[in-house]
């Protein structure tokens, strides 16, 4: 399937009639700067890529909640810097239905860079054993000594837990 009819089955799933699918799969296509891309194939895209396309297919289907599960996790480090910069950008777009985003990561930097409150969790089943507010401005830099503290507050909690366990 080309980008573009890969986005429109999230609207398809919820029977939005074929011209309006495309019109908001093109929309959705064109906000994660993929608009010259829509009749591009998998196999022709960079995993960056093809992680936009799975991003606007999540959005066509207007979620006030964006749930992410490790995206950036198969992407080269500069592909991945770039596509957190991009989620903080639509998060905050008044053009997305989006309110909020909830962010699964292991990556420490990851997690300081995009999120507002971290819930640090362990055990089975998993249930939170804290939570930890990152007060710090945008953009954030990981050159900020702040950035860090945050990153060594986290490792800490997250070795102090496992510890216990």
């Amino acid at each position: 399937m080309t980008a573009l009819d890969n986005v429109k089955l999230a609207l398809i799933c919820k029977r939005t009639p074929h011209d309006e699918a495309v019109q908001i799969s093109k929309k959705m296509l064109d906000l994660v700067g993929l608009k010259a891309d829509e009749n591009d194939y998998p196999k022709e895209m960079s995993g960056g890529m093809r992680q936009r396309v799975a991003i606007a297919r999540a959005l066509a289907a207007s979620p006030a909640v964006l749930l992410m599960d490790e995206p950036f996790v198969h992407l080269d480090e500069i592909t991945a810097d770039g596509l957190r910069k991009e989620i903080h950008s639509l998060v905050f777009n008044p053009d997305t239905s989006l309110k909020s985003a909830i962010l699964v990561s292991h990556n420490l930097h990851e997690v300081v860079q995009l999120a507002d409150r971290v819930y640090v969790m362990n055990g089975s089943p998993a249930t939170i054993v804290d939570e930890i507010k990152i007060d710090l401005p945008r953009p954030r830099t990981e050159r900020d000594p702040r950035f860090l503290d945050y990153i060594d507050r986290l490792y800490d909690e997250l070795s102090l837990k496992t510890a216990r366990v």
